[in-house]
């Protein structure tokens, strides 16, 4: 009996687990349908087209001679050289501003060991050009091969183009941009008999700028500044309450 007993009372135990652990895996399941069954996140875009009104060049003047006295010199005609190119083009002469004079010794190598034997000095310096006239800028920049063909030694990284009044876009573009949420929030929903809901919440992503002809989708805060013309494009996240 004593036996029996305890065989019913194993059993009674085991059974009693058993539903125990079904109701609680019940239960997580229904929690989790719940989560997923009433609530959608949706992305949304929108984009604006926009044009550079800032634009920013940089020069850098470099020459090089066995006499850094002389490296220096003809780093200053080429800086001069250039200033003349630049304001006879129509650039104002407080729109251009010049950087210190750097200087480096050019070392000799043998077996990839120096030597101690300097075999140069090379003398360069930055000229920097800020104007709101991007079209001009842009003009003299695809131009300096008349400068160039001179002898002048002048880098040219070319201009970069900027907008400035990305501040002024970006709440349009935001209030688009949750539209185009709704709008897609609302054709899933539909298309599985729901309905769409409050805003649970909304996560803004970084604002990217590109050229026209742009297909970059890289999630960071891109900022192209290569073309005078741009495309302005912002995206959010949002999150919808959904029900039957």
């Amino acid at each position: 009996m004593a036996i029996k007993s305890r065989q019913v009372v194993l059993v009674s135990s085991a059974l009693i687990l058993s539903l125990g652990i079904g109701f609680a895996g019940s239960l997580m399941g229904s929690g989790f349908a719940a989560r997923t069954g009433n609530a959608i996140t949706v992305t949304g875009s929108a984009k604006a087209s926009a044009t550079a009104d800032n634009v920013v060049w940089n020069l850098m003047a470099q020459e090089s001679s066995p006499a850094v006295a002389t490296a220096v010199k003809k780093v200053e005609q080429s800086v001069t050289a250039a200033s003349d190119y630049l304001i006879k083009g129509g650039v104002a002469p407080e729109s251009i501003e010049t950087g210190a004079i750097s200087t480096y010794a050019i070392q000799q190598y043998i077996n990839g060991n120096q030597t101690g034997k300097v075999l140069a000095y090379q003398a360069t310096q930055n000229v920097i050009v800020r104007s709101k006239d991007v079209t001009l800028i842009k003009k003299l920049s695809d131009g300096i091969g008349a400068l160039l063909s001179t002898g002048v030694n002048v880098y040219n990284n070319g201009p970069q183009y900027y907008v400035s009044n990305l501040a002024t876009l970006r709440p349009q573009l935001l209030a688009d941009a949750m539209k185009d949420a709704k709008s897609r929030g609302e054709a899933i929903t539909g298309a599985v008999s729901s309905k769409l809901g409050a805003v649970l919440s909304v996560t803004s992503g970084p604002v990217q700028v590109t050229a026209p002809d742009s297909v970059d989708t890289s999630a960071g805060g891109m900022y192209d500044t290569s073309s005078i013309a741009k495309t302005v494009t912002v995206t959010v996240s949002v999150s919808f309450k959904t029900s039957k």
